[in-house]
């Protein structure tokens, strides 16, 4: 049995990456049993914690005290005004299962929000300060510099969504391209051939994502994809209300529509209201997330689940692996993920 001694590979103190040799297992795992996270079945726990007894490995939770590069918080950074975050469920159920995980640490939880140039000026500021060991990035838009500038930080960062089909930081996201064609294809399967699509803001790709969704369940159904059904929207519910207004003065003959978000489903349902259109019976609904506004609207939405919680908690589990690699950052850049989670269409009476 090795004693409280015992050295490293390298003469040292043991190293993370040799604790994770010994017990057959990533960093990230190692990290995720030292921090007390749930999300390790038993066996793995057990073997980590032998390889620790036996390498006499001192957890990050007691070294932290000598490290003065830590912090022991996180900040999850939301580049929206305050104004959207609390009207969307989307962001509440996001925070509630990073939350949740974080529970399991000793980790801090600072929300940031970054709507604004000013904003976001303060924000790079703080994060050039190292003032956080890493980042939660929720809703990035295509031209976003944040990402490129923690990258630049080397501040480890997950971010709910990769900014396109490139992207070098780790993402964790919905199949948004599987939801959206589920929800098209529910439709069709209901007899509607003019669907109309108001989509959320194009500048973030899991948006464009819900188009191509669309789009290709379209085509592949035989009926083909009439552009003047697609409006834009923003994900928002006056964004809804007047892409619904549009769609119907242009197209006056649609059946159904697909809104990217269910927020937009509750503003283009004003609007059909507003025009006299019975749903389901003149124009089915369907929305997407599957929020609480979804069960409460009337009639009850359509709406294409997303596990929104889960991805906080994926998001979080990946983000306390990063941190815990010390390897420098271009070691890293090959290995980080672009995990995608499985969506559900959840069908009520709009449809």
């Amino acid at each position: 049995m090795a004693s409280h001694g015992a050295r490293g590979r390298s003469g040292g103190r043991p190293t993370l990456e040799e604790v994770a040799a010994r017990a057959g297992v990533g960093r990230g795992t190692v990290s995720r049993v030292i921090n007390g996270s749930p999300r390790v079945s038993d066996a793995t726990r057990a073997a980590v914690q032998a390889a620790v007894a036996e390498l006499g490995y001192v957890p990050n939770t007691a070294a932290r005290a000598l490290a003065a590069n830590r912090t022991d918080a996180i900040a999850l950074v939301v580049p929206e005004p305050e104004t959207r975050f609390f009207a969307e469920p989307y962001f509440s159920d996001m925070l509630k299962g990073v939350g949740a995980e974080l529970a399991e640490t000793e980790m801090q939880l600072l929300l940031i929000f970054a709507g604004s140039d000013r904003e976001r000026r303060r924000l790079a500021q703080y994060l050039a300060a190292h003032r956080v060991d890493g980042v939660l990035l929720v809703s990035v838009h295509a031209d976003d510099p944040l990402p490129d500038l923690l990258a630049q930080l080397e501040i480890p960062a997950v971010i709910s969504g990769p900014r396109s089909a490139r992207e070098t930081l780790t993402s964790v996201d919905s199949d948004n391209y599987g939801g959206a064609r589920s929800a098209v294809e529910h439709l069709l399967s209901r007899g509607r051939t003019r669907i109309a699509h108001i989509t959320g803001r194009l500048d973030v790709y899991g948006a464009q994502r819900r188009v191509d969704g669309y789009r290709d369940a379209l085509s592949d159904s035989g009926y083909g994809v009439d552009e003047r059904l697609i409006e834009a929207g923003d994900f928002t519910e006056e964004g809804g209300v007047r892409a619904m207004a549009a769609l119907l003065e242009r197209c006056p003959d649609l059946d159904a529509v697909f809104a990217a978000s269910d927020v937009t489903a509750a503003g283009a349902r004003q609007a059909l209201r507003e025009a006299g259109r019975r749903i389901p019976d003149d124009v089915a609904l369907v929305g997407y997330d599957d929020s609480a506004i979804a069960r409460h609207m009337d009639p009850p939405l359509t709406s294409v689940r997303q596990p929104i919680e889960d991805m906080g908690r994926r998001m979080l589990d990946l983000l306390l692996g990063e941190i815990a690699d010390r390897r420098p950052a271009v070691a890293r850049v090959l290995e980080r993920p672009q995990v995608v989670l499985a969506t559900e269409l959840v069908t009520r009476a709009s449809s």
